[in-house]
């Protein structure tokens, strides 16, 4: 079977001779993956998007990095290779990078697991570019068009390394709007008979929309947080705020919780946990309730309701700088609705997905928020990003949770 000709000019690009001031040269060889243009001194040619830029030092005249030049971005490179090493950007470079990141997933693939993120983006090598295996469907999501004189090699080579029957495209909004060659949710690859494709999460079966849902799909980066509070909920009544798709609600729910709760304002989200539940075998009860999280938990304490697990892992609530200190703000009411709701001996999880919080901070707000309470609690477990997530510049490190357990 043969990858559909995507039209993509693919090879028609030129490279670059770079130079820039000292501050961005810093960041280069610090392994920093971006470069931004208020960085850029000097170009030896006219730059279009997609072009190589071979990045010199600027006294030595020395090779410190690689990087696709974009011309539509304030981060106008993007590093694809550190230069302490030579290295030609070829199909053999890609297939080796490739190769690489999925040998960093095989601990994960032991385990009763056909899901899992094969490229993520600049920790991997690939800035603007995620790579999402579900089952045997590999969807690729693009959020540059820097990828795109290069997509037709690096789609054979993921297909060839991760042996998946169908390749999935996906678009960032910016990259729909522009002419490109290229839709959202187009097959490139294979066939696809149902655009719910269903897979496996240590065990647990679900299925992800790859044509039509957020992302990808699915959020895999929670996966271990996700069997963890499985364990943590047998006999156990559960609450899951921004439950999405169930997630945490159908782990549980598989491990033998009493009862769970997934709230979320979306209808469809909704469904789809419903749903997600149904592939499983279990017990216990699965209620839903739609609606704003701050608004329901509010009346839920009204009401006096408690539980003995909640988890609460909203969306990002910093997507810019701007947002940062209502983010905080959020955070810290998210944490003490929770510990409203968590039951006498109860756990509390809370997450944020926001990389602009860093990780510090966000625990001091849960920390700060949990003091207030005037209950005893243990802060059992504080985890980050799972295997397929690596982190390799602090920017990448956008996922943070931390397991509070309540004394009284």
């Amino acid at each position: 079977m043969k990858l559909k000709n995507l039209g993509l000019n693919q090879g028609q690009v030129k490279n670059l001779a770079v130079k820039l001031n000292a501050k961005g040269e810093q960041f280069v060889k610090n392994g920093h993956p971006w470069v931004f243009s208020n960085s850029i001194i000097k170009i030896n040619d006219a730059a279009n998007t997609g072009d190589l830029a071979i990045i010199f030092s600027k006294n030595k005249n020395k090779v410190i990095g690689l990087g696709l030049y974009d011309a539509t971005s304030p981060i106008r490179i993007k590093i694809i290779h550190n230069a302490e090493t030579k290295a030609s950007v070829n199909s053999d470079f890609f297939h080796n990078k490739i190769k690489a990141a999925y040998k960093k997933r095989l601990e994960l693939l032991k385990t009763k697991t056909n899901s899992y993120r094969l490229l993520f983006g600049e920790n991997d090598g690939f800035p603007g570019l995620i790579a999402d295996v579900y089952d045997n469907v590999l969807v690729v999501k693009l959020y540059s068009e820097i990828w795109l004189p290069y997509l037709e090699t690096i789609l054979s080579s993921l297909q060839e390394i991760s042996k998946t029957k169908t390749i999935v495209i996906r678009l960032s909004r910016n990259l729909q709007n522009r002419k490109n060659n290229l839709s959202d949710g187009e097959v490139v690859y294979g066939n696809l008979d149902d655009e719910v494709v269903q897979f496996i999460e240590h065990g647990v079966k679900f299925s992800a929309n790859v044509i039509k849902g957020h992302k990808t799909g699915y959020f895999l980066d929670h996966r271990e947080n996700r069997k963890r509070v499985g364990e943590l909920s047998e006999g156990k009544t559960v609450l899951d705020v921004f439950s999405y798709a169930g997630g945490f609600s159908v782990h549980a729910l598989v491990n033998g919780a009493k009862e769970v709760t997934s709230l979320d304002i979306s209808k469809q989200a909704l469904s789809i946990a419903i749903e997600n539940g149904k592939l499983n075998s279990f017990t216990g009860l699965h209620k839903a309730i739609c609606g704003d999280a701050f608004v329901v938990m509010k009346d839920l304490v009204k009401e006096g309701q408690k539980f003995d697990v909640v988890v609460i892992d909203p969306p990002s609530f910093a997507k810019q700088q701007s947002e940062i200190d209502m983010a905080k703000k959020k955070y810290a009411q998210l944490a003490d609705l929770g510990a409203e709701l968590t039951a006498r001996n109860g756990l509390l999880v809370l997450a944020s997905c926001s990389s602009r919080i860093l990780a510090q901070t966000f625990f001091d707000l849960n920390q700060h928020a949990l003091n207030s309470k005037n209950r005893l609690y243990d802060t059992i477990l504080k985890t980050k990003h799972d295997i397929d997530h690596p982190i390799t510049f602090p920017e990448g490190a956008y996922l943070k949770c931390g397991y509070y357990k309540f004394r009284t």
